[in-house]
């Protein structure tokens, strides 16, 4: 008989008590994913995933931009006291009475004040950062995390903490959140955590669920660098310190504190800050820089040192390769831009770190250095274009040889005086120099100044730069008036300056007799390039430089351009090499002078278009011009031509005129009526005949013409006379 089917009473009991099993599972995973999530923000919120070299670099980069802001803050300031000033100006210039002259005083010193504070900024180096930097952008980093959690940023977490602890109360778990409200933002931060396993930054937007990643790391490939690692460092602590020791500036139980441990940058360089023990100096150490070099296995070329502070406190800065090995172009030719050579100066080299080294052409003068073949003719050149870019800047130019070196500052007319090697004329300028002292210092007493400043410099007639090539050709024993060039050179580097005459010299001997103390020491700015021993090095540096280990006799190897360079607006000597500049090949410095003329032609500043009170003294003490290089502009002097009158210029149209016709014609002899029918442009017989006279052709005389007969009319030979006396040659 069949039996009636019984409800399974005894599987219910199952069921019921495997329900709080699964909940107590559920709430331990729960609980555990809690955990790890609780573990891992500890980590991110103490800031564990940022390694010392990120935040070494972070603190860098955090000095730069509060440098920078100092820079442009100060920028602003100088702009705001050139607009004042010239706001004075203008109202000073509108008034009969002469109100404002005072303000305007007073706003032209301000103007030199904030541009002096702003080429210190400019000039002042940003130190690596100290150890107080490093754990101030720690701190900051801690403290923006932290606003992010107390902003709601890790809203997700704290609604999940809250479903967390619900369910260690017995209260139903929100399970919905875990698909939906945390998604994969709450996988991330819930997996299993292991100390020191970074945790993602927190976000305020939902993560979209993806594609499951597969979160195993990948092995990096052997001899490969994992991509995350920082590069390696390419000095070590322990291996500055035995540097140090083996050249006998750490020794014994000396330690170093480093405050700046050493930070590799991108580009390869090294830097480090440190303090040196008490018993020695940062300037003990600079003597020593070659046995450094040598003992940290690079070359001199490739380590710098420089004080940071205290007389012990170093900055090193280091580089894997030589920064001077190969060549590099002048920024002009890729910029040929107007210059301020007074403020920002002019382009010449770049210095071991790769900057590029800018010359101010103001209160010093300048010696450039070398044997020959030195390069000392590229330093020099990158020095005078770079000043042709400024149109205030008067550039006389006195060559050393008779060849066409410096022939394109005058083809160009950027060169208000150029002439070959000529005692009696160098004396010449030097003495209408001296003279033009004196006006300008009468200048600036009107003004109230006790030397020139940037915004008196047009009122004053500009800076004069004289360039002296081979200035041994006048000065060296036995030279004609050398002893009256020396005199007046070493009386106007001594006096000179303030008023705003500069001199630039040249030279292959550098020894005591071609460049005498008295004239050196006035010489701020020097630049040693190859020379042969240590005497002539100290020569231009200065006596003892050599034995400071700047001896431009030991360069090894020696390239042109490269030397020792005083730079006194940055106040460091340090090595430099000048930019690769080539006119013979390249014809880069006529190209460049180009550009240079176009910019002083729109504002009147060429040779010739204004009045040149130099070039009129050696006209009067001469009888010959040297503006633009003379007639022909190839620095031979001659009659004066830029100052022709314009009836002159048009006998010498004229004059042209006339010989071109004679070569159409095929002969050296012509009527006055033919060549007026050949010159064209409505020329008259009767016209033509009184300029030519007027030119100095003198008149008709018989000529024989084939197929005419015997006429009156003019010979080539005297067109020729007449153009050649009035083109001064």
């Amino acid at each position: 008989m069949a039996t009636e089917a019984q409800p399974d009473t005894e599987q219910q009991p199952v069921e019921e008590a495997a329900e709080p099993a699964r909940k107590d599972r559920i709430k331990a995973a729960v609980a555990e994913q809690y955990s790890h999530a609780a573990a891992r923000t500890k980590e991110w919120l103490a800031t564990s995933d940022i390694d010392d070299a990120e935040i070494w670099q972070l603190a860098g980069e955090r000095k730069q931009r509060k440098h920078d802001d100092k820079v442009a803050r100060q920028q602003r300031t100088v702009a705001e006291a050139h607009g004042r000033f010239h706001a004075a100006e203008a109202q000073a210039e509108h008034s009969e009475s002469g109100a404002g002259t005072g303000a305007r005083t007073s706003l032209a010193g301000r103007v030199a004040a904030e541009e002096s504070k702003l080429a210190a900024l400019q000039n002042t180096p940003v130190l690596p950062p100290s150890q107080r930097d490093a754990n101030g952008v720690r701190h900051a980093k801690k403290a923006s995390r932290a606003a992010i959690v107390a902003a709601g940023g890790l809203g997700t977490l704290s609604v999940l903490g809250t479903a967390v602890e619900q369910a260690a109360n017995g209260q139903p778990i929100l399970l919905a959140a875990l698909g939906t409200a945390a998604g994969y933002g709450w996988y991330l931060v819930s997996r299993p955590f292991d100390a020191g396993q970074p945790a993602p930054a927190p976000t305020t937007e939902m993560q979209p669920l993806a594609t499951p990643v597969d979160m195993v790391k990948a092995e990096p490939q052997p001899g490969m660098r994992d991509f995350n690692a920082p590069p390696p460092p390419a000095l070590t602590v322990d291996e500055l310190d035995q540097a140090l020791r083996a050249i006998g500036e750490v020794r014994g139980d000396e330690q170093l504190q480093i405050l700046a441990v050493p930070q590799r940058g991108t580009d390869g360089n090294t830097t480090v800050v440190f303090d040196l023990p008490p018993r020695t100096t940062v300037a003990e150490l600079k003597k020593k820089l070659p046995k450094l070099a040598g003992a940290l296995g690079r070359d001199v070329s490739m380590v710098d040192i420089e004080k940071a502070g205290t007389e012990v406190r170093t900055s090193l800065w280091m580089t894997d390769r030589d920064p001077f090995a190969d060549t590099r172009p002048s920024p002009l030719i890729k910029k040929p831009t107007q210059l301020d050579a007074w403020k920002d100066g002019v382009p010449v080299g770049w210095n071991k770190r790769g900057i590029t080294i800018r010359l101010a052409i103001n209160n010093q003068s300048f010696v450039v250095a070398g044997t020959s073949r030195s390069g000392k003719g590229v330093g020099a050149s990158n020095l005078v274009v770079g000043a042709s870019f400024d149109p205030r800047i008067n550039l006389r130019i006195v060559a050393g040889k008779q060849n066409a070196e410096w022939n394109p500052y005058a083809k160009a007319g950027v060169a208000s005086t150029y002439f070959k090697p000529d005692p009696a004329r160098l004396l010449a300028l030097l003495n209408a120099l001296l003279a033009d002292k004196d006006r300008r210092e009468r200048v600036l007493n009107d003004l109230g100044k006790s030397k020139l400043v940037a915004p008196i410099i047009d009122q004053i007639g500009g800076l004069e730069v004289v360039v002296i090539d081979e200035v041994a050709t006048y000065t060296r024993p036995g030279k004609p008036l050398r002893e009256e060039i020396t005199e007046a050179l070493i009386e106007l580097s001594a006096v000179a300056l303030g008023a705003g005459i500069i001199l630039v010299l040249i030279t292959q001997y550098p020894e005591v007799d071609v460049i005498p103390q008295a004239l050196s020491a006035n010489l701020g700015a020097k630049w040693a390039m190859r020379v042969e021993n240590a005497t002539q090095s100290n020569a231009i540096l200065g006596a003892g430089q050599a034995g400071a280990g700047r001896d431009a006799s030991k360069f090894d190897p020696p390239r042109p351009g490269f030397g020792w360079l005083v730079n006194p607006f940055a106040g460091v000597t340090d090595l430099a090499r000048s930019f690769d500049l080539d006119e013979d090949e390249r014809g880069e410095i006529s190209t460049l002078l180009g550009k240079a003329a176009a910019i002083r032609e729109k504002q009147g500043r060429l040779a010739g278009q204004w009045e040149d009170p130099i070039e009129k003294h050696l006209l009067n003490a001469t009888g010959l011009s040297s503006a633009a290089g003379g007639p022909k502009r190839d620095g031979v002097p001659g009659r004066n031509v830029l100052n022709h009158t314009p009836e002159q210029r048009m006998q010498m149209e004229v004059l042209r005129g006339c010989l071109k016709a004679m070569s159409g014609l095929g002969r050296e002899v012509a009527q006055v009526r033919e060549m007026a029918e050949i010159i064209g442009g409505g020329m008259t017989e009767a016209r033509l005949g009184k300029l030519l006279r007027d030119g100095g052709a003198g008149g008709t005389v018989k000529v024989d013409i084939d197929g005419v007969g015997r006429v009156n009319g003019y010979e080539k030979a005297d067109i020729v006379d007449a153009l050649s006396l009035l083109e001064g040659n």
